[in-house]
């Protein structure tokens, strides 16, 4: 097995990108919780996240949500995240909520209604533009319910008009990240329901194209780190929505419900190159958090990430491609088995204090008194959330 200390060297390449929805109220179809201390405006999203990345040194950069944290200046809003000490990163798009999109929105059969969504778009990368963010994502509840409701080739071929328009006004150093999902709202047919479909949409728009693999949107079973490795094998990898599912798009803790696949993931992430810095692979999460805190839930989130990197640097790659090559299947596997049961904790707690970081970051956010002074302050307002 690798040496531990060789190993945790690799973690200085990892940074998780935290989504700024996950620290408002969130819930299930029959409901939305609040709890005291969330935030109201985007600007308190982002001293939330700001608390994580100073705990853990994992969080650097912010992603938003437009409209959901639109704001007149984005200059200023830059500004003020860099004062916090972090940054803003991918700007996610919303052609979900407004009652036009009932039908679809770039695959939409009206030109009027695909307008609108295209428009949008071109707003988020104004956004772009003003905050120095590289990635747009555009995840796409686009579908029907009912076969023969839609014509399924007409929409992708309006899908691919919609998307080469949006991709013809992308920046230089910017790109678009083409995320899929198999089924729900849409329970027929999803118009981008798996990575062979946003690969081929990616693939048709050009080099600044990539797929954005979420870990909850498969069907039960499916072996997302051959995915992984074929999307980084064919250079289309972009960006991780990092969750983790029981049954279907469950938005839990990444991590929660088989560690065994996050490890399995990040060790396809590591042999692919897509911790080095030139690939550009951007790790996010994309979670909800309904019943626990949020902040603690985002803490826990990228913790769970930094210890299934770590254990994946811990395999021996140089005894398992002997193993391979000589076709000794339960010394393979072992290899494999070995580096996932190794308990990293301890070295963890160390790494961090050596680089100024609390040993228990969880245990330090429960001792700041952040919590409680944001309940005490954050009264009054509209708690933000789901569609605000």
């Amino acid at each position: 097995m690798t040496d531990v200390a060789a190993a945790l060297a690799g973690l200085d390449r990892l940074a998780i990108e935290v989504p700024s929805w996950a620290y408002g109220n969130s819930g299930t179809r029959f409901k939305v919780f609040g709890t005291p201390g969330t935030p109201r405006t985007v600007q308190e999203k982002i001293a939330d996240a700001a608390q994580v990345h100073k705990l853990t040194g994992l969080a650097p950069l912010v992603a938003l949500h437009i409209p959901w944290d639109k704001v007149e200046d984005y200059t200023a809003l830059k500004a003020y995240a860099k004062d916090l000490g972090v940054g803003l990163g991918t700007v996610n798009s919303n052609t979900f909520q407004d009652d036009e999109y009932k039908f679809g929105s770039l695959t939409h059969v009206d030109k009027n209604v695909r307008r609108k969504a295209i428009d949008h778009h071109f707003e988020c990368m104004d956004v772009m533009d003003a905050t120095g963010s590289r990635d747009l994502k555009i995840w796409l509840a686009d579908g029907t319910n009912y076969p023969g409701q839609g014509d399924i080739r007409g929409r992708q071929d309006r899908l691919a008009e919609s998307l080469a328009e949006i991709y013809a006004r992308l920046g230089d150093s910017q790109r678009l990240v083409l995320e899929y999902k198999f089924f729900e709202p849409a329970f027929y047919h999803t118009d981008v329901p798996d990575w062979g479909t946003s690969y081929a949409h990616t693939l048709a728009l050009g080099e600044k194209a990539k797929v954005c693999l979420d870990t909850g949107h498969h069907a039960p079973g499916t072996n997302i780190e051959f995915i992984v490795a074929q999307l980084l094998r064919l250079g289309k990898l972009g960006s991780f929505d990092f969750n983790s599912r029981f049954y279907a798009d469950d938005d839990l803790i990444v991590g929660a419900a088989d560690p065994y696949q996050l490890f399995r993931i990040m060790y396809e992430v590591i042999r692919g190159g897509a911790l080095d810095p030139q690939n550009q692979v951007a790790l996010m999460l994309d979670q909800c958090h309904n019943l626990e805190e949020k902040i603690p839930g985002q803490i826990r989130s990228v913790l769970n990430v930094q210890e299934m990197t770590a254990r994946a640097l811990l395999v021996d790659r140089t005894a398992l491609g002997e193993a391979q090559e000589t076709g000794d299947v339960l010394g393979a596997n072992a290899i494999f088995i070995d580096a996932f049961y190794t308990d990293i904790r301890p070295a963890l707690a160390q790494w961090r204090e050596s680089r100024g970081l609390p040993a228990d970051p969880l245990a330090a956010y429960a001792a700041s008194g952040y919590q409680k002074k944001i309940n005490d302050e954050r009264v009054g307002g509209t708690q933000a959330g789901w569609g605000a």
